[in-house]
């Protein structure tokens, strides 16, 4: 059974996931990706896959999930930045 915690951060994992959405959306409708820091989106997956590792090493499902869909997340709009700069 999940405890309370790992539900707040299952909770937490959609909230913030489901943030970059909108970014991805939009820019896969425009191409448009003038607004995007390649440098910041370099360091944040960086980050992500840190906190990924991290995840599996507590054996945290929330901090698992969730950085696996930012990740995903994350390196298309790198993806994008790159092919469309």
């Amino acid at each position: 059974m999940i405890d309370l915690h790992e539900i707040i951060g299952l909770v937490a994992a959609v909230l913030t996931t489901a943030s970059f959405l909108p970014q991805v959306v939009k820019t896969a409708k425009t191409k448009d990706t003038s607004g995007l820091s390649l440098s910041m989106y370099i360091i944040f997956f960086i980050g992500v896959l840190l906190w990924l590792i991290y995840g599996v090493l507590i054996n945290s499902l929330s901090i698992i999930l969730a950085n696996i869909i930012t990740a995903s997340l994350t390196l298309y709009l790198l993806l994008m930045k790159l092919r469309y700069k």
